[in-house]
């Protein structure tokens, strides 16, 4: 018995009918549904599902993610057309079933021993022995062997002799039945566990899809599903010391919640970390509160152990802030700010404004993001190194991909891994809605291997968040701060205490019996402070067509080009530069007398604090906010995101899979094998007494359904034991 690739033939119904039948319950219909759906599949995997589209429109332009969208390739697997494909193919497959089963089930007791003798000439294995038993007994002795080695076998008596028939390998015919029954039945599970029962609601119980914001209580019952909700898979963060029985089902454009028929309170989350930074462990401690009896059940959530409650299942599927307070220190950025302290939490925002009056710009801080454990690499070989070849202004955090040898745990270069403490993430939005994200550390980093270097206070930025951060490095000072560079700015910024500067510069670098030559060099140094400051603007800056005067080294920069001849710039600029290190230096000096704290040393560590500050100096002036935030203190607020699931289908999935395995192992593992041996009378007459008399002319052949070396072994033990005849 073959099975066929058509399909189901009826004699009833229009042509149209018969016609769609016919490809419906045909075999390569379902294979070109399956086909369809591993490919639908692949692109659900490749693609990142569930995404907002402006992250599809970041990373692949916005034609292809509208192509995304409108093809629902982002929703692949609750999409409309994949749930269709499935229908499709469990109808499909079921049909194939239903057309071959029958055929199948009566093939399998069928031994088909009615075989006329001359038709086992013609098989490929086939034997012939003279034997001194007479038919009958010849008959019944193989039959018996056939039996004991677990062939199933029948014996039929013809007026010409006997005919043994036996059949073995029966299950690979089965084989067929159950892998066939596998994918009808991994099918109807995924469409149970999947969107099919949220949009039967949508359609037919007046549900719809959320789309604005505020506060979960407040969201109107047409977007609530039921807690009886057969099937469901959905979100639900709870921050610690609270408790939440509302999850949320994302949908596409929108949301719907979710009523679970008990309450989940977090009392305690638990993360461990592996070296490099990577979650190494984490777990939620929980009360389960049942709304029905009451009862309050505590559990533990741990990655790979749900809880299951009231057919429920409680996964850990990651964590988040739970709404951690913050206290920041603004640091000025720009002449009209002034330094204060503001306090937020994670996920909410303040009104800030730049100045008063009307001209006033209004902005809108948010906070968005609360680190404790920044992890990075310092190796001289990593980006974090000792400086040689790295941009000074500018700090990617990993801004290299490791260069994979050999195995995957082998790197080309050497990790130097280092925790550099909490950092807080905010974005500064202005009244148009144009927002930008920083990001800063809490604490000083040692960014240069050299043990002289100072160690810098990081402030990132970025226009996008396709981007990378780009980081200001503010040295920090004796007393681990960035007083000093707050201080020494705002000195910059002032003429007066300028002029004093120089004049301290001039009168420490020529004395008082050169009076001539201390008033050029005060000059000179008064220009080269300006310069820096941005207090001459014609120094190729607002005269250029810039929106401001250009500042720090670009201006000494443009300057240079503009009135000095190309031949004298590099002695011109290196007397530049010296002046107006020193000039800083004698004014960063003053501050910290201002400030009642003692000067500086004049060694190799304060000319690296000097070396790092004239350069952090000279980037703040291209900061694009009029100020930055410091993290000064936190109160952290964990929180668990649990994946709530009610599927009935699993079982039936894991039971598709069962029937998947023993099928394909009856197929591929399981030959059906038949042996036929016709035994007749030797005397032509066959009359009784010759019979007993004469023995036995034994004919045998052996059939499979597939030609493998394994049948050509067992077809000569066959006719070694059966016919006895030598191999």
């Amino acid at each position: 018995m073959t099975v066929s690739t058509e399909g189901m033939k009826v004699n009833w119904g229009s042509r149209t009918l018969r016609a769609s039948l016919e490809l419906l319950s045909s075999m390569r219909f379902s294979i070109s549904l399956l086909t369809v759906i591993c490919i639908a599949s692949v692109i659900g995997t490749v693609l990142k599902q569930q995404e907002p589209l402006s992250n599809y429109v970041n990373q692949f332009g916005p034609f292809w993610a509208q192509v995304f969208n409108t093809a629902s390739l982002s929703t692949v697997y609750s999409a409309w057309w994949f749930l269709l494909i499935l229908a499709f193919l469990v109808v499909s497959t079921s049909l194939c079933i239903a057309r071959n089963a029958p055929k199948i089930l009566a093939d399998l007791n069928q031994l088909k021993e009615n075989v006329r003798e001359q038709s086992l000439k013609a098989f490929g294995h086939r034997a012939e022995a003279a034997l001194t038993e007479s038919p009958e007994g010849a008959a019944r002795r193989i039959g018996q062997t056939l039996v004991q080695s677990g062939w199933k076998v029948k014996l039929q008596q013809r007026d010409a002799g006997w005919m043994v028939a036996a059949k073995k390998g029966a299950a690979n015919k089965l084989g067929y039945i159950a892998a066939h029954s596998a994918i009808v039945l991994v099918c109807v599970g995924g469409l149970l566990d999947g969107d099919m029962m949220v949009r039967a609601q949508m359609w037919l119980g007046d549900k719809s899809i959320f789309t604005g914001g505020g506060l979960i209580a407040d969201v109107p019952l047409k977007h609530r599903l039921a807690d009886n909700n057969p099937t469901f898979r959905a979100n639900l963060l709870v921050a610690e010391g609270t408790q939440s029985s509302t999850a949320i089902l994302n949908q596409p454009g929108g949301v719907l919640l979710q009523e679970l028929p008990f309450s989940v309170e977090l009392k305690k989350f638990s993360v461990e970390y592996y070296s490099t930074g990577m979650p190494k462990l984490f777990a939620s401690d929980i009360i389960i509160h049942d709304k029905e009896t009451g009862d309050k059940i505590p559990a533990r959530v741990e990655v790979n152990h749900p809880v299951k409650h009231r057919g429920v299942e409680i996964f850990q599927s990651s964590f988040d802030d739970g709404g951690s307070s913050v206290t920041l220190k603004a640091i000025p950025m720009a002449a009209a700010s002034k330094p204060f302290e503001i306090q937020g939490t994670i996920g909410g925002s303040s009104s800030l404004s730049n100045g008063q009056g009307t001209d006033a710009e209004k902005m809108t801080l948010e906070y968005t993001a609360l680190r404790v454990i920044n992890v990075e690499n310092f190796s001289a070989d990593g980006n974090m190194g000792s400086g040689a070849g790295v941009d000074v202004r500018k700090v990617d955090l990993r801004q290299s991909l490791d260069k994979q040898l050999g195995a995957a745990n082998k790197t080309a270069t050497q990790k130097e891994l280092r925790n550099v403490g909490p950092s807080v993430s905010y974005k500064l939005r202005d009244a148009s809605g144009q927002a930008r994200e920083y990001q800063n550390y809490m604490l000083p980093v040692q960014v240069d291997a050299r043990p002289d270097s100072p160690a810098v206070y990081l402030l990132g930025v970025r226009e996008t968040p396709a981007n990378p951060f780009q980081y200001l490095r503010i040295p920090a000072d004796a007393e681990s701060s960035m007083e000093t560079f707050l201080r020494l700015r705002a000195a910059l910024a002032d003429p007066a205490q300028r002029e004093r500067a120089v004049q301290r510069y001039a009168r420490q670098a020529v004395g008082t019996d050169k009076p001539e030559l201390a008033l050029q060099l005060a000059a000179s140094a008064s220009r080269a402070l300006a310069l820096f400051a941005g207090d001459v603007p014609d120094a190729g800056g607002a005269a250029a067509g810039k929106a401001k005067p250009a500042a720090g080294l670009q201006a000494m920069s443009d300057f240079m080009e503009n009135n000095v001849p190309e031949a004298e710039r590099d002695r011109a600029g290196e007397v530049l530069i010296r002046i107006l290190n020193g000039s800083l230096f004698e004014l960063m000096q003053m501050t910290r007398e201002q400030a009642g704290l003692k000067p500086l040393p004049q060694d190799e560590k304060t000319q690296n604090f000097m070396s790092q500050m004239v350069l952090s100096l000279s980037d703040a002036h291209h900061y694009p906010a009029p100020m930055a935030f410091e993290l000064k203190d936190f109160t952290q607020v964990q929180a668990s995101v649990f994946q709530v699931a009610r599927a009935p289908g699993k079982t039936i999935v894991y039971l598709g899979c069962a029937f998947l395995i023993l099928g394909i192992f009856a197929m591929l593992y399981v030959r059906e094998r038949r042996v036929w041996v016709w035994l007749a009378p030797r005397d032509a007459a066959y009359d009784s007494a010759s019979v007993s008399a004469d023995g036995s002319q034994a004919t045998m052949a052996l059939s499979t359904n597939r030609k493998t070396m394994d049948g050509d072994k067992e077809f000569e033990m066959l006719k070694t034991k059966l016919l006895q005849v030598p191999s």
